[in-house]
């Protein structure tokens, strides 16, 4: 017969192993079971494992379990509930209680309105036209302009977000000793390169609009090719047209058009047209035809790219008003009224008055006997007045119906040693050619960019690059 076996000793040894191990209600609980467990059945037990038969078994299972509770950790678990404050020696960082105002500027807002709308202390505007002061100019704010303003527990301002576009977004923050920090932050945008090409069936306004894309883009690309064809008068059913161009995205939403990489026209007028995106050692860049001459002429063709020839050149017209034959030494270009008007060339301003039949009316001199007169205008641009100096594509005035005329258009008329000509007849020299260093870099351009125009015809090309616009790294857009 086997030597009986002391179960509460040897349970209590066992307990010793795990006891850390438990949290207290598990310990309360194990202590009254044993209590119980050692009390009624110690008898009942000793006979049980009083045979042969379950002796090593009994010894064997208390000997593992006590091993394996020392084996997986030789450090006690701590006791409570499980989380010991005080044991990493960290506390949390103390954030103050914060509020934000969220605004946008409605029509006819200034910044005091929509701030006191929104419940803003006139303390807080102050420190924020303070803290941006030389860098946001809120004399040109914008309707869907944006702010965000932070302010703690006493109503004061702790920082500022002010968006005017999507390029520019400007920042302050008040440091540890009371005062602010301003900054324009950086922008990362996606930009992404893509193709559309087309037929003419009525327009090119109307082909390029049925891409959905924004008419800024269409007169971008029409004034390419200013000084080679008139849109107006000069597209043809079944002329066709490819452009490469950039599109800028934040955040996923388009913000803008960058630039027009290449440009093709095939019109069954002036034949195939062209143009490549170049600018190099600090040169401004413009658009060149593939043997390095620059598109832009020293005039351009048309005041303004997208109108209507409502009247064309000639010396025997019938006065729509004076009900008279007589020369119409101009073209009339019709158009909705407010339309801006570009100036055809380099020059300075002639004449920007009243002048009888003719409205509000601006004479410009090029130079080289040749003058430009536009007249009918409903307003001159900013500053544009006797003696200034204007540049090619220049904004100088705006489409009207002044002066004897039937509807809004623009009468635009070229003068060479004070004899008229049809402006859309005249032929004029390229503004510069490519030469030397300058041309060799240009053909390696358009190999890259003819790769580029080509790679895009397969759907499952995207050409997409990450950019950062910062202070000293800007982007320009159409």
């Amino acid at each position: 017969m086997a030597k009986e076996i002391n179960i509460p000793s040897l349970l209590r040894k066992t307990r010793k192993a795990f006891i850390f191990r438990l949290c207290l209600p598990c310990l309360a609980a194990l202590s009254r079971g044993v209590s119980r467990f050692r009390n009624s059945t110690k008898r009942q037990l000793v006979i049980f494992l009083n045979t042969s038969h379950f002796l090593t078994v009994g010894v064997s299972f208390a000997l593992v379990v006590a091993f394996f509770l020392y084996a997986v950790d030789g450090n006690p678990i701590p006791v409570g509930s499980g989380v010991d404050s005080h044991a990493s020696g960290e506390t949390e960082e103390f954030l103050p209680n914060v509020r934000e105002i969220v605004g946008e500027l409605r029509p006819g807002d200034s910044l005091s309105s929509s701030f006191r709308f929104h419940g803003v202390d006139e303390e807080v505007r102050q420190s924020v036209i303070t803290a941006f002061d030389g860098l946001v100019d809120f004399r040109e704010m914008k309707p869907n302009d944006r702010y965000t303003l932070t302010l703690d527990d006493d109503g004061s301002l702790v920082k500022c977000l002010y968006e005017s576009g999507p390029l520019e977004v400007h920042a302050i923050e008040r440091t540890a000793e009371g005062s602010f920090t301003a900054k324009k932050l950086d922008v990362p945008l996606d930009c992404r390169t893509v193709k559309l090409r087309g037929r003419i069936e009525s327009s090119l306004f109307a082909a390029l609009a049925s891409f959905k894309e924004d008419p800024k883009l269409i007169y971008s690309f029409a004034d390419i090719f200013a000084s080679k064809i008139d849109f107006n008068t000069e597209t043809r059913f079944g002329d066709s047209f490819e452009l490469v161009f950039e599109k800028y995205y934040k955040n996923n939403q388009f913000v803008g058009y960058g630039k027009i990489l290449v440009a093709r026209y095939n019109s069954k007028e002036v034949g195939p047209l062209e143009g490549f995106y170049f600018g190099q050692d600090g040169n401004e860049a413009a658009y060149f035809d593939h043997r390095g001459y620059e598109l832009g002429e020293s005039f351009i063709r048309s005041p303004i790219p997208m109108a209507r020839v409502s009247s064309g050149f000639s010396y025997n017209r019938l006065h729509p008003v004076l009900d008279i034959v007589r020369p119409h030494l101009g073209v009339d270009l019709a158009a909705p009224m407010g339309t801006p008007i570009m100036a055809t060339s380099d020059g300075r301003v002639n004449f920007a008055n009243w002048k009888g039949g003719f409205g509000k009316l601006i004479i410009l001199d090029h130079g080289g006997g040749y003058q430009t007169y536009y007249a009918h205008l409903s307003g001159f641009a900013k500053n544009i007045t006797a003696g200034a100096r204007v540049r090619q594509k220049q904004i100088i005035g705006y489409v009207g119906s002044t002066g004897i005329s039937t509807g809004p258009h623009l009468d635009y008329r070229m003068a060479q040693n004070g004899v008229f000509t049809n402006p859309f007849n005249v032929k004029f020299r390229p503004r510069s050619q490519l030469a030397g260093t300058q041309l060799v870099l240009f053909r390696q351009d358009i190999q890259s960019l003819t790769q580029l125009a080509s790679s895009l015809d397969d759907p499952k090309v995207v050409v997409v690059k990450n950019v950062v616009v910062t202070p000293d790294n800007p982007i320009s857009m159409l």
